[in-house]
């Protein structure tokens, strides 16, 4: 019980990457916040953790909006008077040539990839300067290498390791832990909808990738578990690959 009665934020968790995080946090006798900019989606992955015996509550936000991030966290004091851990994980992707990425798309990308990290963190920032938390914000290996067709989503993950950088050493004063966490290509319907337009499938990944393998939600949530408990409070201004060594080969 890693995690037991820590109140944990986990954005975007209404499926993929982030309800695999928040229930393996809840596994770990976290309180958790399920959050989706729907309600029903946050809501309806909520109850089926609570069927499972898990304290969670559903809190519609969009993170790339200020008031809204903002309002998250007061209604998780509201609930539960504290805040231990976020994880940043809300995002999106849109692929296609940097030639032809419309401004709507530019804006959407960075304002819900970048801008929302910076806003979860500042908002939590601002209830965890007593007691000390930790922040956890989702990169990507497209924060350290590139592929074509990604100019908005590469820009907004090597941002976040760069704001995660100046938060943790901003912050460290106030025992406030602020890392990243940089998956590689793991199984998840976003990564089903990319292929559809991304010019890849299967094949190309595993080849491409050393342990010749997808990565799995719970292998990026079990990084997430560490980075929240005590056992990483030495830690801090990192960024953990989960990648299958993707960042660490540079051949064909």
């Amino acid at each position: 019980m890693r995690l037991k009665d820590k109140v944990c934020i986990v954005t975007g968790s209404s499926y993929g990457i982030g309800e695999t995080i928040a229930e393996r946090f809840a596994e770990e006798g976290a309180k958790v916040v399920i959050n989706s900019r729907s309600l029903e989606r946050a809501s309806k992955t909520a109850s089926k953790l609570k069927e499972k015996g898990y304290d969670v509550i559903p809190v519609a936000a969009d993170m790339s909006v200020k008031k809204s991030a903002n309002a998250l966290m007061e209604k998780t004091m509201e609930k539960f008077g504290k805040i231990d851990v976020v994880v940043n994980n809300a995002g999106i992707n849109r692929i296609g040539p940097a030639l032809e990425i419309s401004e709507e798309d530019w804006r959407a990308v960075i304002d819900t990839n970048l801008t929302g990290v910076f806003f979860g963190s500042q908002a939590a920032g601002k209830h965890m300067q007593a007691s000390g938390g930790s922040i956890i914000n989702m990169t990507s290996v497209f924060g350290q290498v590139c592929v074509p067709m990604r100019a908005a989503y590469s820009s907004s993950k090597h941002g976040i390791i760069g704001l995660t950088k100046v938060l943790a050493v901003e912050w460290a004063e106030k025992n406030i832990r602020v890392n990243a966490v940089a998956p590689a290509y793991i199984k998840t319907p976003l990564d089903e909808t990319d292929q559809d337009v991304g010019g890849y499938g299967d094949d190309d990944v595993v080849r491409r990738t050393p342990l010749r393998r997808f990565g799995t939600t719970k292998e990026v949530a079990d990084v997430c578990l560490f980075l929240a408990s005590d056992d990483a409070s030495y830690v801090t201004g990192s960024t953990y690959n989960v990648d299958g060594g993707w960042v660490a080969y540079g051949g064909w």
